[in-house]
């Protein structure tokens, strides 16, 4: 949100992103002046503050882009599932982090270095913007680093500073003739410790031209060169003293300064710079950049990075590498009788225009290419256009003009996080110093051997004093204890038990209720939308991210089959539901159930207080009757189905589907009911404009319940058999994406409730769920002629279902992973006989065991046991 080089480059490549269709939300973890800039761009900015993070449904996006480390606060947020599998860009364009993991190695805080290590992995992809970056970060590389090159971070520095001083006055301050022709040689940014081979190469290629002009003593004309390389205090600069005398250089020809001291400076100095690094460069040198931006001609090894954007005689002058005959005809072209020449002057103008742009092509388009290859985009999406659209090579500044001002800019970004993070987790074991207003204050937390020597006698009187208590406890006579003692021991034991064990308020609450809805979740980063009270009950599809303090349903306990996770990804959750059916007589007994997905509080479709109550009012009314209340729209839960209200179900199925709903489904009713090829098997569904059910967000009774959970075991298991049988079949049709694979069945299973139920004739009403208004939904009296109620009459799907459990029972497995009886319940009117007769025979060999009992007392008598000796 602040106005500076970072956000224009972000602005700039978000711009061109939806050029190409991209479409963002942008979340703000602060405020500031750019605030508007992103309002033109993408809306409406949400805040992102602790309280929020956790309210935020993240898994209806295709990606997340997080900007700066300051950003962090949204990365704990999807660390947790089910957000975890969203690919996220974590922009990182600040080295305030990579200062301190030196000091936190030094002081042993690895756990500082393996938080932040675990955040940046949690990353699919960590970029940078300059090759050196990596380097700084290396000790939390996990393997996702990338460097996308290019930022108006020079730029922006570089004109910042020449608003605010003047050439002659830094010369004259620096102790510079007028009349002197300051020559400054650069080369890489890396530190060293010592003088780098790479200077060493630079002063054999410069010696020539360090001969020739350092060596003139004309007053009029005096050449000096300034190398600037290293530190300032490593002992540079006597090293380059040292070549100066053995070549005989004048006085004060040569000069150095350090890498981290004020660089603008010694740019803005320079009249001519000389790029000396004999090192092949990955990117365009940033000190390049600035040089050029202050209008200063360049002269650059032919270096293929720099021959990409340099042309040669008008951005700048190349010569060959390692070869000084070279380096002097390239640099005789800039000087005309001591002075620079106009050819100079017009490559210096030429190369300022090209630097305020220099890599804004390849940094919008290396953000394409790294979109398409991230991105995994659902079969519904409509996707971007290709990188080859974006014709676009400069920053926007015009969308800055209004609010920047680049002589009153902070170019040093704050990043308060790292210390945040260091404040929070430095413990109380170390002893270490705080960067607090830019100076380090010292923590006096380090335990002396005496603290420890102390410590130690304390603990060992305190064992000494509590085992003299317990010895004298033990030999004091003591008496019966009295009633009140052992029921006040018995709640203690028991109040001890409760905290352990502790659940929720609605476990009481929902004693007597008519309806409860379990909320369906997979995950413990979903646990801030879910609901508490009478009403609801949490439904957990893993036993890992099950929440400890409420009563919620353990779904794997329910029904094994979800502790194997291909199952429990392809259900999703329809896997819950068959586990609450096949415990439904010790989870539910009530007349009314119904099921929300988490995903209806994360897109604002849950019900509202007052649809809760007037949905309430309504079961207890009508207590009986065929009915399903839902409040989950199939449009809502797909905005881009928003636009396309007239077309029909079947459609909307196949464009969330992959475009194969309607073969996958009539596959798989032909396979369930035996149908002929020739038959017709997709059940007809109406276009008259009204709701369809979505998100798993109905009521219905229970009773119906289970009849409707009979038909669907039966259809996933049929389509799953098409998924194993045929070659086909062998992949996911329903999806192209990896989450659509993975999750292949879950969108064909969430409409499933519209096919039975309006084929069912079942009374379909739609209630608002923030007003609470209700409006039945293709009515009964209009389905005549349409409805397919043969294939859904409950006496033939029990018949069905008992075929099914008979063969189930006899061993008689149609295929070798026959999914049907792992679904639920398996019973048979055979079951039930076999059942009868086992407990007949337990009942008849218990009579005849008493029988043979009374008749051996009979025999032999009964002879009591003497009470005393």
């Amino acid at each position: 949100m602040t106005i500076d080089p970072q956000s224009l480059m972000l602005v700039t490549v978000i711009w061109n992103l939806q050029k190409l269709g991209y479409v963002f939300k942008i979340f703000a973890v602060g405020h500031g002046k750019a605030r508007s800039i992103w309002e033109n761009i993408g809306g409406r900015i949400c805040p992102l503050s602790t309280e929020h993070q956790g309210l935020i449904d993240w898994s209806i996006f295709e990606g997340i882009i997080v900007d700066s480390l300051e950003a962090k606060v949204a990365i704990s947020s999807v660390m947790q599932e089910p957000f975890c599998s969203v690919p996220l860009i974590w922009i990182i364009q600040e080295d305030s982090l990579s200062s301190r993991l030196p000091v936190y190695e030094q002081m042993g805080w690895e756990h500082i270095v393996s938080h932040w290590r675990s955040a940046f992995s949690r990353a699919s992809v960590v970029v940078f913007p300059d090759f050196t970056y990596p380097m700084l970060y290396s000790e939390l590389d996990t393997g996702n680093f990338f460097v996308i090159p290019g930022s108006p971070v020079d730029v922006w520095a570089a004109e910042s500073y020449h608003k605010t001083h003047a050439k002659e006055q830094l010369r004259e301050l620096s102790g510079f003739g007028k009349n002197d022709m300051l020559v400054l040689v650069v080369g890489s940014s890396v530190f060293f410790d010592d003088l780098s081979w790479d200077y060493a190469v630079a002063m054999h290629s410069v010696g020539p031209l360090l001969t020739r002009y350092a060596r003139r003593n004309d007053a009029t004309d005096s050449f000096k060169f300034v190398f600037l390389c290293g530190n300032s205090t490593d002992g540079y600069d006597d090293a380059l003293q040292g070549v100066a005398s053995r070549m005989g250089l004048r006085q004060g020809s040569i000069r150095h300064y350090g890498l981290n001291g004020d660089v603008n400076s010694v740019l803005l100095m320079a009249d001519i710079i000389l790029y000396g690094s004999a090192q092949e460069v990955q990117g365009f040198p940033p000190l390049l950049i600035r040089a050029m931006t202050f209008e200063i001609p360049v002269v650059v090894p032919d270096f293929s990075v720099l021959k990409k954007y340099i042309v040669d005689g008008v951005h700048g002058i190349f010569f060959s590498k390692h070869n000084p005959e070279a380096l002097m005809n390239a640099f005789s072209l800039l000087l005309s009788n001591g002075r620079l020449s106009k050819f100079a002057q017009a490559i210096a103008s030429s190369g300022r225009q090209l630097a305020k742009n220099v890599l804004a092509l390849d940094c919008i388009t290396g953000y394409a290419r790294l979109l398409e290859n991230v991105l995994n985009f659902p079969s519904d999406a409509l996707l971007p256009g290709a990188v080859s659209q974006i014709q676009q090579g400069s920053w926007e500044w015009n969308l800055f003009q209004n609010e920047i001002d680049l002589s009153k800019i902070d170019s040093n970004r704050k990043v308060s996080i790292v210390y945040a993070v260091e404040h929070e987790l430095a413990s109380l074991n170390y002893s270490t110093s705080i960067v607090e207003n830019g100076t380090e204050v010292p923590l006096q937390d380090e335990l002396t051997q005496l603290d420890l020597d102390t410590l130690r006698e304390i603990e060992i009187s305190e064992e000494n004093e509590m085992f003299e208590v317990e010895e004298a406890e033990e030999r004091m006579e003591k008496g019966v204890s009295v009633w009140d003692d052992i029921y006040r021991n018995a709640r203690k034991s028991e109040k001890l038990k409760f905290e352990v064990n502790e659940r929720d308020e609605g476990e009481l609450e929902r004693t007597g209720q008519s309806v409860c809805i379990y909320e369906i979740y997979n995950g413990a980063g979903v646990w801030p939308f879910l609901h508490h009270g009478s009403l609801y009950r949490g439904l957990s599809l893993s036993r890992r991210a099950q929440r400890q303090t409420s009563d919620d349903v353990d779904a794997v306990g329910c029904l094994p089959l979800l502790n194997d996770t291909y199952y429990r990804d392809i259900l999703c959750e329809m896997g819950g539901m068959f586990a609450i059916a096949n415990r439904v007589d010790s989870i539910h007994r009530r007349p009314w159930i119904g099921f929300q997905s988490w995903r209806a509080a994360g897109r604002k479709v849950a019900l509202s207080a007052k649809a809760e109550n007037v949905l309430e009012e309504t079961m207890q009314e009508n207590f009986r009757g065929d009915v399903i209340y839902f409040w989950g729209r199939l449009d809502m839960d797909q905005s881009a189905i928003r636009n396309h209200n007239a077309i029909s179900f079947w459609y909307m199925c196949d464009i969330l589907n992959g475009g194969n709903c309607r073969i996958v489904f009539q596959d798989g009713f032909r396979q369930m009911y035996a149908l002929p090829p020739h038959a017709e098997a997709l059940p007809p569904m109406p276009e008259d404009g009204g709701y369809w059910s979505a998100l798993h967000s109905w009521v219905m009774p229970t009773s119906s319940f289970l009849e409707f959970i009979m038909f669907s075991r039966m259809f996933v298991d049929s389509i799953d058999a098409k998924h194993r049988d045929s070659t086909k079949y062998s992949l996911c049709l329903l999806g192209s994406s990896e989450i659509e694979k993975k999750h292949c069945y879950c969108r064909v299973l969430e409409l499933l409730i519209n096919v039975w139920a309006y084929h069912s004739a079942r009374k379909m009403v739609y209630i608002n769920p923030n007003t609470g208004s209700m409006e039945e939904q293709h009515p009964i009296e209009q389905r005549k002629g349409f409805m397919w109620s043969k294939y859904f009459n409950f006496s033939l799907l029990k018949s069905m279902d008992e075929d099914l459990a008979e063969a189930a029972d006899d061993g008689d497995h149609p295929r070798e992973m026959w999914l049907w009886p792992m679904t639920g319940e398996v019973h048979w009117q055979g079951i039930y006989e076999r059942e009868r007769e086992e407990r007949y025979r337990l009942k008849m060999d218990k009579k005849r065991k008493t029988k043979e009992k009374l008749f051996e007392r009979m025999k032999y008598g009964y002879k009591q046991k003497s009470l005393g000796r």
